[in-house]
């Protein structure tokens, strides 16, 4: 009987094999064993031809003359009481903004960005820290949109506002650098375009429609910082004498990367 269980167990191996090697030829017949590239050969089908591109980065700059000049604003007051430090704080800066004004400076080219309020305190050696005061701070900054005007407005600022004022971070900008932005762009892509043209030309053939194009890097417009320290109704008149604002070109910069298809 185990003869039996054996010759049985040996019978479906060797069918099982047979039936796998029957599959096996089937599925090698459907396809003569060819890859899909030479059936579409043998079927008369030429195989998807391997696209061609045509990669070039290029870099376009421009510049402009600096026409504005831009600077911090600072009001300082210190008071036995808080509300007489607000009140002159605001009376300071009230009156800097006026003094700006004939200068055009408009409210829109002034922007708070600070204002604190700390109290003062006296310290003793055998009791504890009594407050004396308070301390108001207000900063802005201001834009004067004519560089010519630049250093009148800085001067008139400290003037009115008094030695509670102190002006600092004078720059000097452009007005409207996306305009010189947007050539540096035209030029990056011309820059691209003629590279690309020379090659295509040199090796015989034709730049095709544009797939992609990136912006790859960009430098914006630097703006200039005049070194001046804080300015006080003292040193602001003799600090601008003896720095004349004289802008100079500045430039910026853009790097692209586009692809061509090659016809």
């Amino acid at each position: 009987m185990n003869g039996n269980v054996t010759v049985s167990v040996r019978g479906l191996l060797v069918a099982a094999l047979v039936a796998m090697a029957l599959v096996v030829a089937y599925l090698l017949g459907g396809s003569d064993g060819a890859t899909p590239a030479a059936q579409a050969a043998d079927d008369g089908v030429a195989p998807p031809a391997r696209e061609r591109v045509l990669t070039m980065s290029g870099t376009g700059e421009a510049g402009a003359v600096p026409d504005q000049l831009s600077f911090s604003l600072g009001v300082n007051v210190t008071r036995p009481d808080l509300d007489d430090a607000l009140d002159a704080a605001n009376g300071s800066m009230g009156r800097v903004l006026g003094a700006l004004g004939e200068y055009g400076v408009e409210k829109a080219d002034v922007q708070t960005t600070g204002l604190s309020m700390a109290p003062v305190y006296q310290y003793h050696d055998y009791s504890p820290p009594t407050i004396t005061g308070y301390r108001v701070s207000e900063r802005a900054s201001v834009l004067v949109r004519e560089l010519k005007q630049g250093g009148k407005a800085v001067s008139a600022a400290v003037a009115a506002g008094g030695n509670s004022v102190r002006v600092s971070n004078i720059r000097l900008l452009v007005g409207d650098d996306d305009a010189v932005m947007e050539k540096a762009r035209d030029a990056a892509v011309a820059e691209a375009t003629a590279k690309a043209e020379q090659y295509a030309e040199a090796s015989g053939q034709t730049l095709g429609d544009v797939m992609t194009l990136r912006e790859v890097h960009a430098r914006p417009l630097p703006s200039v910082e005049l070194r001046a320290g804080y300015l006080t109704r003292d040193t602001a008149a003799n600090a601008l004498k003896a720095m004349p604002i004289r802008a100079g070109r500045d430039h910026g910069s853009v790097t692209v990367q586009i692809v061509w298809a090659l016809s």
